[in-house]
């Protein structure tokens, strides 16, 4: 029961991370945007992992434990796991720089990102947590 407790959470927290997003991105705030948007994904797989058992890292970069069980994931995420690990991938390696910006080169996080990257990154995120929440749904998980 804790598993399924702590996925309920996560998805309605991973929910209003993307909502954070959303509005960020229409403030034109694409760090923000895009580090929110990060969150809210690494919570909806966590979520996802939570729910059928599987344990993972205490780490944002959680792609390799998606690779590592595919088998067990339904079926609706297995078939796009790897684009969805690379995803993953991808937002935690730059989740610091959308907090932080270059530091090194002066570069703020404010100017580190295009707004069309921001929407695209936004538009993914979005997809993947709709697929994953429904996935926990057909799963009971959620209600």
């Amino acid at each position: 029961m804790i598993n399924i407790e702590m996925a309920r959470d996560y998805m309605f927290r991973s929910k209003r991370f993307l909502m954070e997003a959303k509005r960020a991105l229409d403030e034109e705030d694409n760090a923000t945007a895009i580090r929110r948007s990060q969150e809210s994904l690494e919570l909806a797989v966590k979520a996802l992992l939570r729910a059928v058992g599987i344990e993972y890292p205490r780490s944002h970069d959680i792609s390799d434990v998606l690779l590592d069980h595919k088998s067990a994931l339904p079926e609706n995420i297995r078939s796009r796991v790897e684009e969805l690990a690379t995803l993953v991938s991808q937002l935690a390696s730059i989740r610091g720089i959308a907090l932080y910006g270059y530091e090194r080169e002066g570069i703020p996080a404010s100017k580190a990102f295009t707004g069309e990257y921001a929407e695209k990154t936004f538009l993914s995120v979005k997809k993947y947590l709709e697929l994953i929440e429904k996935s926990l749904r057909d799963a009971g998980v959620l209600k």
